[in-house]
């Protein structure tokens, strides 16, 4: 398994659209995905799932992955989070 803690920069957290390109990044790649907040965690390819971790600006997220493209899959997702999304 690899793991990464990340901090979510943007000013509007993880809200829609970020969310939907989480999601459409973690879709890429074959390894299982889990993202945990605090002591919740959820899967990494369900937007319902990051949306019910209510992760607000400053939020302090674990990405962590399973599988044959692991390291791959944490790297991307995680510069998607430090990179504000884009926005």
């Amino acid at each position: 398994m690899t793991a990464r803690a990340v901090k979510v920069l943007n000013t509007t957290g993880l809200h829609a659209r970020p969310a939907g390109l989480f999601i459409e990044t973690a879709n890429r790649f074959r390894s299982a995905i889990r993202v945990a907040k605090g002591d919740r965690e959820v899967d990494g390819k369900s937007v319902l799932g990051l949306m019910l971790l209510e992760i607000t600006a400053g939020c302090e997220l674990s990405i962590m992955a399973e599988g044959e493209d692991e390291e791959q899959a944490v790297e991307a997702l995680a510069e998607l989070v430090t990179s504000r999304f884009g926005e």
